[in-house]
C-alpha cells in the first residue's frame, strides 16, 4: 500500500480566483525518492503543505496508510508520521546539535537518557562527528547543518520525509552529499522521500520526477 495517496485533491485559498492545487490524484510509495519541480507559483509549496497536514484539501482526500487525514489528529500525524527538511534548516540556534536531534524524540515521550545514544547514532549516520555534536548550529557549515536537519527528521521514526528545497542553500558538493543521503534512506531503509525543488540535479537523481504547473501535477519530466 502506498504511504500517501491523493484522490482528486484541490485546494483554493480564500478569495483566490483559481485553485492553487487542482484535481491531483497520485500515490507516493515507500522506498522511493520523488522530486516535484516547477516554477514559482505553480502550487508546489501548497501541495507540500497538504501532504504535511498543515492544510486540508478544499476538495478530494489525502490519505496516509489508507486513512484520510481529515479524520486524524493532525498534530500527532505531523509529530509521528512525517518529517520535514527545509532550505533554511530551521535548527534551534540555542540548542546544541545533539539537543536539536534529541528534541523530537523527547516530544514523543522518549526518556532523555535513551534519546542521546540514538541521536548520536543518527548523527554519525549522516557524517557528523562527536565533536560537532556539542556545537551550536551557527558553528557548522551549511552542508553540516542540513545533515543535522536530516538526522533530526529521522528521530521520530516517521517513514515519510518531505523536503522543501533542501539543497537550495548548498553548493554543488554539499548538494550531492544530501542527495546521496536521501537516496540511501529511501533505497536502503525504505523511507518515502518527497522533495519540492528547483534543482534539476535533485530531479535527475530521483526515482520519480514530476512537474507541477498551474496547480496540476504532471507525469515524469
Amino acid at each position: 500500500m502506498p504511504a500517501l495517496t491523493l484522490k482528486n485533491v484541490s485546494y483554493k485559498y480564500k478569495h483566490a480566483q483559481r485553485d492553487a492545487v487542482s484535481s491531483i490524484s497520485c500515490a507516493f510509495e515507500e522506498g522511493k525518492v520523488y522530486a516535484i519541480v516547477g516554477p514559482s507559483g505553480s502550487g508546489k509549496s501548497t501541495l507540500l503543505s497538504l501532504l504535511a497536514g498543515l492544510d486540508l484539501p478544499t476538495e478530494g482526500e489525502v490519505a496516509f496508510d489508507g486513512d484520510s487525514l481529515a479524520g486524524m489528529n493532525l498534530d500527532r500525524y505531523r509529530r509521528e508520521s512525517i518529517s520535514m527538511i527545509f532550505q533554511a534548516f530551521h535548527l534551534f540556534p540555542l540548542m546544541t546539535v545533539m539537543e536539536n536531534v534529541c528534541f523530537p524524540m523527547e516530544l514523543c515521550g522518549v526518556n532523555p537518557k535513551d534519546a542521546k545514544p540514538r541521536a548520536a547514532a543518527l548523527l554519525e549516520g549522516v557524517g557528523i562527528t562527536e565533536e560537532q555534536m556539542g556545537r551550536f548550529p551557527s558553528k557548522l557549515s551549511g552542508g553540516e547543518r542540513q545533515r543535522v536537519a536530516i538526522a533530526r527528521s529521522l528521530a521520530s521514526n516517521a517513514k515519510i520525509i518531505l523536503g522543501d528545497e533542501p539543497t537550495g542553500n548548498l553548493d554543488g558538493a554539499n548538494t550531492q552529499n544530501i542527495i546521496d543521503i536521501l537516496c540511501s534512506l529511501a533505497h536502503e531503509k525504505g523511507y518515502c522521500v518527497i522533495i519540492v525543488t528547483h534543482d534539476m540535479e535533485v530531479a535527475d537523481a530521483a526515482d520519480v520526477a514530476l512537474r507541477m504547473r498551474d496547480g496540476v501535477l504532471k507525469d515524469a519530466l
